[in-house]
């Protein structure tokens, strides 16, 4: 028969074999609900690590991104904008800031058509995109591009594509352009905003001003893109070889550098607020 002290061992090591294996339980339902795996270490330490972790990278980024906006910025101009009128070619330029965006300043083409699905993806019909083309080369901003004149927002919005793409030197220049393609390249986010911010200062500022105006008016297409179904990336997939081009003449370079392109003016768009 077993003596009075060997049992209260017994029941003394049932009971410590009790409470390991409930907190072995209890951890692992803690484990499971923040969706972690962890090895033979089963401190607490070791469970909120990964926590410890994720937030501090959080904040991290927070902070990097709260600094990018405080850092020096495109100078904003604040005098009223003075347009000359030029031609189609050489474009209107605001005698003040040397802006050369005729399309969403000068000539009133503001966010009309919101809704209309497909905006900037739609092409409008080419001979009346021409017209407009010659509408500017021959009056200038006092052009008629009204609803009353042309009810189809493509032919806008072609015209104003059409004006970028003949630009002699683009807007995103061929300066400027390695340094946002090491942006694209770059898989950090964080990083990628900084290099983004670099490469806007190289630009020139009738280049940057406009690209600010641009940017704008495309995050607030993506605002209503459960109407027109134009994402950040769809718009990115139009205005990437429409803004930037690359200064090499290889064709199958330019050809891999499309997606870059895309990824450029995605990011641009969806960190307007930040960038600009």
């Amino acid at each position: 028969m077993p003596s009075k002290e060997s049992w209260s061992g017994h029941k003394a090591t049932r009971s410590a074999v009790h409470n390991s294996k409930q907190e072995s339980r209890q951890q692992d339902l803690l484990i499971a609900a923040l969706g972690m795996k962890l090895g033979t270490q089963k401190s607490s330490v070791t469970i909120w690590q990964p926590l410890k972790l994720f937030a501090y990278s959080q904040l991290t980024s927070l902070v990097r991104r709260a600094t990018l906006k405080e850092n020096e910025h495109i100078p904003k101009y604040e005098k009223v904008h003075n347009f000359k009128v030029h031609t189609f070619r050489g474009p209107h330029w605001c005698e003040y800031c040397a802006n050369f965006m005729w399309g969403l300043i000068a000539q009133g083409v503001k966010c009309a058509g919101l809704n209309s699905e497909g905006l900037y993806r739609v092409s409008g019909f080419s001979d009346l995109i021409e017209d407009v083309k010659m509408a500017f080369d021959r009056d200038g901003e006092k052009a008629d591009i009204s609803v009353n004149m042309y009810e189809d927002i493509n032919i806008i919005t072609g015209a104003l594509k059409l004006y970028f793409r003949d630009l002699p030197i683009p807007l995103i220049t061929y300066d400027a352009y390695p340094k946002f393609m090491e942006s694209a390249k770059t898989a950090d986010p964080d990083e990628q905003l900084e290099i983004l911010h670099e490469a806007l200062k190289l630009l020139p500022p009738a280049h940057c001003e406009t690209l600010r105006y641009l940017m704008a008016h495309l995050k607030r297409v993506t605002l209503h893109e459960k109407e027109n179904l134009m994402s950040a990336e769809n718009l990115g997939i139009v205005f990437g070889p429409t803004l930037m081009r690359a200064p090499e003449l290889d064709a199958m370079a330019a050809l891999n550098d499309i997606r870059y392109q895309r990824l450029v003016v995605e990011m641009l768009i969806k960190n307007e607020d930040i960038l600009f």
